[in-house]
């Protein structure tokens, strides 16, 4: 009878944190993403100076609860798992635990020569933020756009490292030291910095060759800009527009079509087959 008991605990406790589409799953995630989100502010604030020293006590005290937190969510994340070991060496599961290991560190690092350790490994707790994407059930179309971009956007890259070579190369003949173009590297970083409409100014181009070459390495970097953007909104329309089936159990967008289980909560998806 306890079995049972603790079997139908560890189905309902799954339900609301792994699922949201219920109630009690969106009250979860909503409680789960304030939490996450204080959280990292109140790392935000530990970092200002002036914050810190007057607020000090106050914070680590907050961290802590924040901590405490955490650590009951990750504990009972293990239980309601139909397969904790699974959980636990996920990327989300992962994730989880580098949320409050830091904290617990920091109690057995607490020496003077440790100060430094201590505060890189509390600067851990900044991956808090992507524990934020598990609220997005899109976020696998965008990962697919992403992921299908990847060819034509490495080739738009190596064509952008080619040019700023060349045109680099050019300015460094053109210049030369006298306008601070003292090597071919600090020349390509001149025209990396153009070329992305950046332009600190730090080295600029004196003879009217060397501005005509900048004036039009310029123009070219307004669209430059535009092409990943395209390349990116393109494969997002196609991946959206293929994902228009939900699955039945999560509603998480289907990816790709023909899928046969669902990439967020392991649903066989036969059923959404069409005779």
């Amino acid at each position: 009878m306890a079995i049972r008991s603790n079997d139908i605990l560890r189905k309902k406790l799954s339900t609301i944190i792994f699922e949201s589409d219920t109630k009690a799953g969106k009250l979860f995630d909503l409680v789960l993403l304030w939490v996450i989100l204080l959280s990292i502010l109140s790392v935000f604030l530990e970092s200002v100076a002036s914050f810190r020293a007057q607020y000090l006590i106050y914070i680590r005290t907050v961290e802590w609860i924040f901590t405490l937190f955490f650590t009951l969510e990750y504990a009972v994340r293990i239980y309601s798992s139909a397969k904790p070991s699974k959980y636990i060496f996920s990327f989300y599961g992962l994730i989880d635990i580098i949320a409050f290991l830091p904290t617990y560190l920091s109690l057995f690092l607490a020496g003077a020569h440790y100060l430094v350790v201590i505060r890189a490994f509390r600067l851990l707790r900044v991956f808090r933020i992507l524990k934020l994407s598990r609220f997005t059930s899109e976020g696998n179309i965008l990962r697919n756009a992403l992921k299908n971009s990847l060819y034509k956007i490495t080739v738009f890259l190596a064509s952008v490292v080619t040019l700023v070579t060349i045109i680099g190369t050019l300015m460094y003949i053109i210049e030369g030291d006298a306008s601070g173009f003292t090597s071919i590297p600090v020349s390509i970083y001149w025209a990396i910095v153009t070329i992305t409409t950046v332009g600190y100014g730090d080295i600029s181009p004196q003879s009217p060759l060397g501005q005509l070459l900048a004036s039009i390495l310029m123009i070219i970097g307004y669209g430059i800009i535009a092409v990943p953007t395209g390349i990116v909104s393109v494969e997002m329309a196609r991946a959206t527009d293929e994902a228009k089936e939900k699955c039945p159990v999560c509603y998480a967008p289907v990816y790709p079509a023909n899928a046969r289980f669902c990439s967020r909560c392991g649903k066989e998806l036969k059923e959404l087959e069409k005779p």
